[in-house]
């Protein structure tokens, strides 16, 4: 174990994730607005970063949490907040592209093939 290992966030692939999810697990996307519209997991929750912990009432502590972004660095903060609120989270390595390039539908607002952006 290296001394940094206490500072990293637990996280999943993209194909663990969509195993994750299957098996009933929440995926929390913390993108913007415009993030989501553009293209999202049709089976995640939409939560901003700066919304989480304002509506934690809406995530269940008895099943795991996968957390997504863009990219990675919201979902690593993130994750760290439910991880200290009490929750099994993990951050989705990658983010919505990792998601996507794992077979995971990405729709838009209006259900048709979405983007990431």
């Amino acid at each position: 174990m290296s001394i940094f290992d206490r500072f990293r966030t637990p996280g999943v692939s993209g194909s663990q994730a969509r195993d994750l999810v299957r098996e009933g697990a929440q995926l929390v996307d913390v993108r913007e607005s415009a993030e989501w519209n553009a293209g999202h997991a049709p089976q995640a929750t939409h939560m901003p970063s700066s919304q989480v912990m304002s509506r934690l009432n809406r995530l269940k502590k008895s099943q795991d949490v996968v957390v997504v972004c863009r990219s990675g660095s919201r979902a690593r903060a993130v994750t760290k907040q439910l991880r200290g609120q009490g929750y099994e989270a993990f951050t989705l390595h990658g983010g919505m592209r990792a998601w996507q390039s794992a077979d995971g539908p990405v729709l838009d607002r209006k259900g048709r093939p979405g983007r990431i952006i």
